[in-house]
C-alpha cells in the first residue's frame, strides 16, 4: 500500500511539472518575436511613450533592412522606423541620403562615424524628426513620427533627445 501512495505522489508531481512546462512553452509562443537587430520593443516603447509593436524586414537586393515600431492610440499613431543599408562607398552614400535634411541638418556628435538630425517632411503631414548616420560601411536612418500635431509625448523638446537615444543604440549595435 505504501508503494502505491509514493507512486501516486510522484505521478502528481510529474503531472504538475508537465503542466508547468506546457504553460511556459505556450506563453513563449503567444508573444510575437521581434528580430530587429538594432533596437528591442521595450526600448522602442519607452521612446514612443507606450506599448509599441515591432516588425523586421530583412535587406533584399537594393533595399535596406527595416525595423518598424508602431504605437497606436485612439486618435494617433506613433512610429519609430530604422533602416540600415551596406554601402560600397559609405561616405558618398551618407552624403546622398543626408540630403533629405537639406539646410536644416544639425550634426550629431559622437554617433557612429558621422550623423545628422533634422525635421521630418512636414509638407506631407508628418510630424517628427530623423537621424541619418553612418557606422563604417553601414548607413542608417531613424525616423520618429506622430500623427498628432501637439503630441504630448513627442514634443519639439523631447524628440531630439529620443532620437539621440535611439541613434546611440543603433550605432552601438552596428559597431
Amino acid at each position: 500500500m505504501a508503494s502505491n501512495a509514493a507512486l501516486s505522489r510522484v505521478m502528481r508531481r510529474l503531472a504538475r511539472l508537465a503542466l508547468g512546462i506546457t504553460l511556459v512553452c505556450l506563453a513563449a509562443r503567444c508573444r510575437a518575436e521581434n528580430k530587429c537587430p538594432w533596437l528591442n520593443e521595450a526600448t522602442a516603447s519607452g521612446l514612443l511613450g507606450g506599448d509599441a509593436v515591432g516588425a523586421f524586414v530583412e535587406a533584399s537586393q537594393g533595399q535596406p533592412a527595416v525595423c518598424t515600431f508602431t504605437q497606436t492610440g485612439d486618435r494617433f499613431t506613433r512610429t519609430l522606423r530604422i533602416s540600415v543599408e551596406v554601402a560600397p562607398e559609405p561616405h558618398a552614400r551618407f552624403t546622398t541620403v543626408a540630403q533629405v535634411c537639406g539646410a536644416d541638418a544639425v550634426p550629431l556628435p559622437a554617433i557612429g562615424n558621422e550623423a545628422t538630425i533634422c525635421a521630418a517632411d512636414k509638407s506631407k503631414g508628418i510630424f517628427g524628426e530623423r537621424v541619418v548616420g553612418r557606422v563604417r560601411d553601414q548607413i542608417f536612418t531613424i525616423l520618429v513620427t506622430t500623427t498628432l500635431r501637439a503630441d504630448p509625448v513627442l514634443t519639439h523638446e523631447t524628440l531630439p533627445v529620443k532620437l539621440s537615444t535611439a541613434a546611440e543604440q543603433v550605432s552601438g549595435n552596428l559597431f
